[in-house]
């Protein structure tokens, strides 16, 4: 699989982050397609248009305060029909206080520190392999 060929859209609230990941991102050969997420709960950006026309692989959404706010709208756009097939990688800046909230989980605590934005390349990287094996198993 050629990263080259696949799309990435990083939900984030935050534009100076937005563009560290985007930035990682390409460099590591994807493509990567940005949204604001507060501009997708409020309908300023139609979250089934943005999708439908970019058609990511993965989607590397952030979980920001508040916390439970957010970890809801995940979990709706999550069951929307567009997003069927599609891998996520959850990101957060306080991951304990987010599995306080939600239980354990895989998400990747992100600082943007060089080393976690290394840790979103390799999450987006294995995600699409998991993705890959699922389709043809």
């Amino acid at each position: 699989m050629e990263a080259k060929s696949r799309i990435i859209a990083i939900f984030n609230t935050n534009p100076e982050v937005l563009e560290l990941v985007r930035e990682s991102l390409q460099q590591a050969g994807f493509q990567a397609v940005i949204a604001h997420i507060d501009d997708l709960k409020r309908g300023r950006l139609d979250m089934i248009q943005f999708v439908e026309e970019h058609k990511p692989d993965v989607i590397v959404y952030d979980v920001a305060p508040p916390y439970d706010t957010n970890w809801t709208f995940l979990r709706l756009m999550r069951n929307s029909k567009v997003m069927a097939g599609r891998a996520f990688v959850v990101t957060t800046t306080n991951k304990k206080a987010l599995d306080e909230l939600i239980g354990p989980s895989d998400t990747v605590e992100l600082l943007c520190k060089p080393y976690d934005l290394e840790q979103i390349v390799q999450s987006v990287t294995h995600a699409l392999s998991t993705q890959v094996a699922a389709a043809t198993a």
